[in-house]
């Protein structure tokens, strides 16, 4: 049954959330938020133009229409005006309010209540509209439903290939607690790429990512692989939390040794001063870096830099990594 949300906002206090040492034993310094957000704080690399346009315009208007939500304004992507002139952006279904209370994210956390079952059907009426060859469906976490919402994701997967048959579909997926039924019923419906983002490093978990398990979040990546072995699998994580060089190459590792495909790797941007911390600003350089590193392990696709998030260029990336996995 449909139902409407009363939603409220958790603001998240990461004092109450103590972040470990880095194995080395040092204590990570984090910069002042004013700074992080004064005038002259970013660097050139990391300031994004206000969004506008035609483009941007008219998606913003389609998904007003259809009563659809996206993650690139829920999550405040600074991304969100290049990929809507570009005619691409990624749906957030099961409603705007997520049961978590990640310490990185700007979407509201509170109780959802109720399921919208027409999403699905709008979810692929926006996706024909807008004349999408890739779509990008995430969710908040529903940790309230039995399945987690994978139904949910399943029954737009299948809308979406019912309405623009060309279309390919990547679906950003929470961890739904583990259950391998829930993952099951997702990958029955044959996304051509499931992604599942591990966020940080695992030393930061606690902090960073509360209610979910590092270990978890990979077997979530290894089983979806296990049921479609032609499928992509990706995730992603940021930089900027206070980790260290070798705790990015050992979940890099961590990731391959999971089967996974494509990588992305962005900076973590604090969304308010009541979310966690920026210990410091990665250069255009360290990125570079980090993906040479990534490739060297396998990865059939590596996107990694400043303002790249889980969704930025899907589709170039799901092509690059298809070419790489083509027989010569």
């Amino acid at each position: 049954m449909e139902g409407g949300q009363k939603t409220y906002t958790v603001r998240h206090r990461w004092e109450d959330r103590p972040v470990p040492p880095p194995p080395d034993g040092t204590q990570t310094q984090y910069l002042p938020f004013r700074q992080e957000k004064g005038r002259h704080g970013r660097p050139e690399w990391l300031k994004a133009k206000v969004p506008d346009g035609p483009g941007y315009r008219e998606i913003k208007q389609t998904m007003r229409g259809l009563k659809l939500h996206t993650v690139c304004e829920e999550a405040r992507c600074p991304n969100i005006g290049e990929c809507w002139n570009n005619r691409t952006a990624t749906f957030m279904i099961l409603g705007n309010v997520c049961t978590r209370s990640c310490g990185f994210c700007a979407v509201l956390t509170g109780k959802p209540q109720g399921l919208d079952l027409g999403e699905p059907a709008r979810v692929a009426d926006a996706v024909k509209k807008m004349g999408l060859r890739h779509a990008v469906i995430t969710s908040v976490n529903r940790d309230e439903l039995p399945d987690g919402g994978a139904s949910v994701f399943a029954a737009t997967i299948r809308a979406i290939r019912e309405e623009v048959p060309g279309c390919a579909v990547e679906v950003l997926t929470p961890d739904f607690k583990g259950d391998r039924e829930a993952i099951r019923t997702v990958m029955e419906a044959r996304p051509d790429t499931f992604n599942h983002n591990i966020e940080t490093v695992p030393r930061l978990y606690g902090a960073v990512r509360p209610q979910a398990k590092y270990g978890r979040s990979l077997e979530v990546l290894r089983y979806a692989k296990e049921l479609n072995p032609a499928g992509l699998t990706k995730s992603g994580f940021m930089v900027g939390l206070g980790e260290v060089e070798e705790e990015i190459h050992q979940t890099l590792r961590d990731l391959r040794e999971h089967e996974v495909d494509i990588v992305t790797v962005g900076q973590y941007l604090r969304p308010t001063e009541n979310h966690l911390p920026m210990s410091r600003y990665y250069t255009p350089k360290e990125f570079a870096e980090i993906k040479k590193y990534a490739l060297s392990l396998g990865f059939r696709h590596v996107e990694s830099g400043p303002l790249v998030r889980s969704s930025y260029h899907a589709h170039e990336q799901t092509e690059d990594a298809r070419r790489a996995t083509a027989p010569a």
